[in-house]
């Protein structure tokens, strides 16, 4: 299972999307600066990364879904 490509690549923007969300709640947690100059640019980034990352699972689902 864990030889498919595509699962792979899954798994990744997933774990990416993840990363990008821990990061975003911690710098908020934070406050500061840095927080009020980037929060909507991280929450962008979170929001483009899962769009891949979802399109990325029905393409799975929809290519490995019929066997």
């Amino acid at each position: 299972m864990l030889q498919d490509p595509l699962l792979i690549l899954v798994l990744v923007a997933v774990g990416l999307v993840a990363a990008i969300l821990m990061f975003g709640v911690g710098t908020f947690g934070r406050g500061g600066e840095f927080n009020r100059k980037h929060a909507n640019r991280i929450m962008r980034w979170r929001i483009g990364a899962q769009f891949v990352a979802v399109l990325l699972i029905l393409l799975y689902v929809f290519l490995r879904g019929s066997n």
